[in-house]
């Protein structure tokens, strides 16, 4: 709120599911959104999209950060490697990425240059049990 950031989240499919250990995918959505918001220039835009692609779930945190600064992007989910700020270890991304992997899912991410970066949470997909069911659970 500070910065003057805008949160959208879009519309999910009913019935989308995954079959995962929730504390950790909800920590490395968490830091993923966290570090979104620290690196989007004021004003911008901060998104978080979910969506199935066959058996997989893939949940996309874009920012608006102007892109990686050169010599970064091969280097991005490395512990330690940071994007030039001066507080933290550079631990963020690479600890994100070990939870999403013990999930059995991937983290990926692309560079969109002067513009900002997505990052890809990659998830099994879970076939959720219809609604008759789930009203009687």
């Amino acid at each position: 709120a500070a910065k003057g950031c805008r949160f959208e989240v879009a519309p999910v499919e009913p019935g989308l599911a995954l079959c995962v250990d929730k504390r950790l995918i909800v920590s490395a959505i968490t830091a993923l959104v966290k570090k979104a918001f620290k690196f989007t220039r004021p004003g911008g835009r901060v998104r978080l999209n979910a969506y199935a692609v066959h058996e997989r779930v893939l949940i996309e945190i874009e920012d608006e950060c102007g892109g990686l600064p050169h010599g970064v992007a091969d280097r991005i989910l490395l512990p330690f490697t940071r994007r030039g700020e001066k507080n933290g270890l550079g631990l963020g991304l690479s600890i994100s990425r070990r939870e999403i992997e013990a999930c059995d899912g991937l983290l990926r991410w692309r560079d969109l240059p002067l513009v900002g970066c997505v990052f890809t949470l990659d998830l099994p997909r879970h076939a959720a049990p219809p609604r008759s069911i789930q009203a009687q659970a």
